[in-house]
């Protein structure tokens, strides 16, 4: 028998090695991924770690994960970038996937990854966005036209229905972007006309918030409210720049600007408290873990749902292209900020 000569060896070493290390690229590794036996394997991308409100997601996922005794691939992460995503996904079918749990920001451009997905009889679960097209078995999600009409409907009230508000927009090629921008408008243009509203598209990131709030004010120094769309990304930004400007006045005393964010993090209620905004809208990040996970493995055994009213608080409607379980997300404000049944108020 001829033996392979040692250079040989370590070259091909060298190139699994190599192999190895492109394939974990963009991914977390977890303590919490299950041993697996004959469970169905369940591939799942965290979509972003720049946000505080998908931060405590991928917490509530791995502990889930642990919990529930899920067979998960290794965690992927890819981080608002949809070419990672796909990138991400092609090794979850790579390594046997039976089911797979996303939340793709760019709504439009992940339809050819659900379509491959879908004739390799690999169904997916969506979580807080819905694909624009492409074949989903569940979006996991709250109704984000109500986060719109919620947002409006409290500023309009604060403000006694006249005044200036920016509006921080997600970003335009997400259907949570658009969803919460058309209802907030539609909101404003029919209850509140006297409301002049500034539309400033952020693309979810904090730096063009900020940078585009500063210019607002610097030509609109007596704005009365903001209404931003993700407070895991625009709080702080947010804050700090009023802060800044001399324009972070606590509710109730005079020159206050009208604060309403979507999200629930802990960070927000805890600027509820203290007065610097007044209302955000509970995202359900622990819900969304956890029916994300619910809604995979049921997926991988087989089992089909239906339209209708749930057993966990929540409505599934019919999409074009599937499902989608509408979980509850309440108006937080200084009455019922301490509610401990918010997740926002568990966590740490």
């Amino acid at each position: 028998m001829k033996l392979a000569h040692p250079r040989s060896t370590v070259a091909a070493a060298t190139v699994l090695a190599v192999l190895t290390l492109a394939t974990a690229c963009n991914r977390e590794s977890t303590s919490s991924v299950a041993a697996g036996g004959d469970k169905p394997a369940i591939g799942i991308d965290l979509p972003r770690s720049d946000s505080d409100f998908w931060n405590s997601y991928a917490e509530y996922v791995k502990k889930d994960v642990k919990t529930d005794g899920i067979n998960a691939l290794p965690l992927s992460n890819s981080q608002n970038d949809v070419t990672k995503l796909v990138a991400n996904v092609q090794v979850f079918q790579n390594t046997g996937a039976k089911a797979v749990v996303m939340a793709p920001q760019d709504t439009g451009a992940i339809a050819s990854t659900l379509d491959t997905l879908a004739s390799k009889k690999i169904p997916v679960v969506s979580v807080d966005t819905r694909p624009d097209k492409g074949e989903v078995y569940m979006v996991v999600r709250a109704d984000n036209r109500a986060y719109g009409t919620k947002a409006c409907e409290f500023l309009g009230k604060q403000l006694g229905g006249k005044g200036k508000v920016a509006e921080l927009q997600g970003a335009l090629d997400s259907i949570n972007g658009r969803d919460r921008s058309e209802a907030f408008a539609e909101c404003m243009k029919t209850k509140f006309p006297k409301i002049k509203v500034f539309e400033l598209p952020t693309d979810w990131k904090g730096d063009v918030a900020s940078a585009k709030l500063q210019s607002l004010l610097a030509q609109n120094g007596d704005l009365n409210g903001i209404y931003m769309q993700a407070g895991g990304v625009f709080l702080q930004p947010t804050l700090a720049l009023l802060e800044q400007k001399n324009l972070l006045k606590p509710a109730g005393q005079k020159g206050h600007i009208s604060i309403v964010s979507n999200d629930g993090i802990p960070q927000e209620f805890d600027a509820i408290r203290k007065g610097q905004i007044d209302a955000t809208i509970s995202q359900p990040a622990d819900l969304y873990a956890k029916y994300a996970l619910y809604y995979a493995k049921a997926a991988a055994e087989g089992k089909t749902f239906k339209p209708g009213t749930t057993d966990h608080d929540s409505t599934i409607i019919k999409l074009p292209n599937g499902l989608e379980d509408q979980l509850p997300a309440p108006l937080v404000t200084k009455d019922n900020v301490d509610d401990k049944t918010l997740w926002g108020n568990n966590v740490g």
